[in-house]
């Protein structure tokens, strides 16, 4: 469990960083990777305590990650 932990991080990270690097979002490398390991976090521990999510980690990453930089920037938005 520690070991998925672990990859979901850096999956958010690489999604974060590749997010930037094509041009998809334009927040800066750092806030990117951060709004993707913190969004890839927090489904990782909703999936632990109450069971939502897909079947496999990986795939819980890379859409936990997306679904934040999707959400938390244009929350900020005005």
């Amino acid at each position: 469990m520690f070991l998925v932990l672990f990859g979901t991080v850096v999956i958010a990270g690489i999604i974060g960083y590749a997010a930037e690097k094509t041009g998809w979002t334009h927040n800066g490398y750092l806030q990117s990777i951060i709004i993707c390991v913190g969004g890839a976090f927090l489904f990782y521990f909703v999936r632990i305590m109450f069971g939502f999510g897909f079947s496999s980690p990986g795939m819980n990453a890379i859409v936990s990650s997306i679904g934040a930089l999707v959400i938390v920037p244009f929350h900020w938005r005005k």
